[in-house]
This record gives C-alpha cells, structure tokens and sequence, in this order.
C-alpha cells in the first residue's frame, strides 16, 4: 500500500510499529504512558526513555526533527491504540489495479462508520474541536477522545505523521499552500468520507 507520510521515513514508520507492537508485551510502559495525563508528564516517565531510545537506535536524527513534548505527544498517544488499523482508503483508491491502493488516514477513520452502524466515529462538532485545538494538552486530550471513539483501532503511521504536522503548525506557521495545511487535509478526508446521511 503507498501512503505519503512526509514527517516520517521508511526506518522510522518501521521502528514506530515494532515499538508499538512491543508494547504488548510491556504492560508496564503502556501503563504509565497511559495513566499521564499531559505530554509533559509523559516525560517524567522511564516508559518515554525507553520509546525514545528505541527510536533512536534506528533513526539516529529522531530527536533532532521532532521536539521532546512531540515525541511525548506520540508515545503518549500510541500507548491507547489497541490495533493499527490498515485499510485502503474508500476515497483516495481509483479503480486503476496497477495504482498503489492507498490506506485510510487518520481524519477518514473518524468519518467512517463502523460495521453495522450509520453514524461516523468522531461527530462534526467534535471534529472541529479537535481541528481548533487551542494548546498542546488540549490537542492531546482530543487526540485521546478520538482514540478511543475508534475503538482503539487506528492507523498509527497517519496519526503520528498527522501529530507531527499538527505540532509543526502549532509552533511556527501555516504553510502557504492552503491544500498543504493539516486542518484543511483533514477536513477533506473527513468530510469526503462522513456518510452522506449524517446530520
């Protein structure tokens, strides 16, 4: 499947799936990164040594290119996603079999409904909160809610490279190019997808 994750490399997407997948087998460093309630608790934490340390063994410019509280933010947020949930995407994928099928992205999850329901995930309302937020701990908090109206299953290669744009935006500028911005990535993706019933 070809995904554009442009905050995130190939060695890093990798290392970010095993961290993830090890993560079952450390109940321990999932529950202390769970029970933080803010990325800066996170970081009195050994459970955000031992991701940062493992991140960095395979991508020795990690915490170069991404701020203590992002990489926080990221271990944070991984440690309440159950499953990572990869499927091509009902929105970006043309008909062509020879195109690389796209999977779903992170804003598209929380529009599309899950089996033998009508209602999107995350609603409008709550959407645009998390698209607004106003600081980081918000942000975070949100990032959590959505988490968890997904069930838990998400796709933690979008959400970690949609995290890092997000912080990125947060802390210097929009990009010029509107179509480039997060919040206008995201409501493309989540308002192709809602269903079209959906109040």
């Amino acid at each position: 499947m070809s995904d554009d994750y442009r905050f995130l490399n190939d060695v890093e997407k990798q290392a970010l799936k095993n961290w993830h997948t090890g993560l079952d087998d450390n109940r321990g460093d999932r529950a202390r990164l769970r029970r933080a309630e803010s990325p800066e608790d996170i970081l009195l934490t050994d459970a955000f040594f031992h991701f940062l340390d493992k991140m960095e063994k395979a991508s020795p410019n990690w915490q170069q290119s991404k701020p203590m509280l992002v990489s926080a933010s990221i271990a944070g947020a991984l440690s309440h996603v159950k499953a990572d949930k990869r499927v091509p995407s009902r929105i970006h994928n043309s008909k062509d079999s020879e195109v690389p099928k796209k999977t779903t992205s992170f804003a598209e999850q929380l529009a599309t409904p899950s089996e033998g329901k009508s209602k999107a995930p995350m609603s409008e309302l709550r959407f645009q909160q998390l698209q607004k937020s106003p600081s980081i701990d918000d942000f975070y908090r949100r990032i959590i809610r959505a988490i968890r109206l997904l069930d838990g299953s998400v796709n933690i290669l979008s959400l970690t490279n949609d995290m890092i744009h997000w912080h990125r935006e947060f802390d210097h500028q929009l990009d010029r190019h509107p179509a480039k911005r997060l919040a206008v990535r995201w409501a493309t993706d989540y308002f192709t997808a809602l269903p079209k019933n959906a109040e």
